[in-house]
């Protein structure tokens, strides 16, 4: 989460035996977008998210129902970003004129910790607000995806970061993206005043101290 989300297959990878880390998403249909204010590139394919150990994991469609995530900080080790494709379910009431697909930023972090974490999502009229981490124990997150449409944050900082790789290259982030993708990868990455509008979230492990979960008149 700069944070901060998401797919349909025309094609898929096979999956990757145990030794082969970190676990893969697979390719997205062709398209061209900007991502982190540099050149767009093209992506093709499916996307897919596998395991660690090369297993599938999961492949889910998005309501298309975006959700807001803020926190004071995020740090991470493990950092890797590139373009996919989110897609809905067959009919979605959600889709609106976008054909049932999302164009994301994926931002996967190995290890995550937040402080302050928010995130609220509109149902009607009404919020559906979830806190934590707002104690002094920082939420902590692993092999954390997010797939987002907006990412911002007051100041961001990365230690050791390579912008132009291809994304299926990368062995800092706990997913790799899809051949020929452009993408950027870092040892670290820290954030100040995070925002991100998601798509979707997925991690391995996820735990929320002080976690508290409400109806609300307002969002985060």
């Amino acid at each position: 989460m700069a944070l901060s989300e998401d797919p349909t297959s025309t094609a898929s990878l096979s999956p990757a035996t145990p030794a082969e880390e970190p676990r893969r998403r697979g390719r997205v249909r062709f398209r061209r977008a900007a991502l982190m204010a540099v050149p767009a590139c093209a992506i093709a394919g499916t996307l897919v998210v596998l395991t660690a150990q090369g297993a599938l994991a999961a492949q889910f469609a998005i309501s298309g129902m975006p959700f807001v995530v803020k926190a004071d900080t995020l740090k991470g080790t493990g950092f890797g970003q590139f373009g996919a494709m989110d897609n809905m379910a067959e009919g979605s009431p959600n889709a609106g004129d976008t054909g049932g697909q999302v164009l994301v930023i994926v931002t996967a972090i190995r290890q995550a910790e937040l402080t302050n974490l928010c995130q609220s999502v509109e149902l009607g009229g009404t919020h559906l607000r979830i806190t934590a981490g707002n104690k002094g124990t920082p939420v902590k997150a692993s092999g954390l995806t997010t797939d987002s449409t907006e990412i911002s944050g007051k100041v961001a900082a990365f230690d050791n970061i390579e912008i132009g790789g291809d994304a299926s290259t990368f062995d800092k982030p706990p997913v790799k993206g899809p051949l020929g993708s452009f993408g950027q990868q870092a040892d670290t990455v820290t954030i100040t005043d995070v925002y991100q509008k998601n798509y979707a979230t997925t991690a391995t492990r996820f735990t929320l101290p002080d976690l508290h979960m409400s109806f609300t008149s307002e969002g985060c």
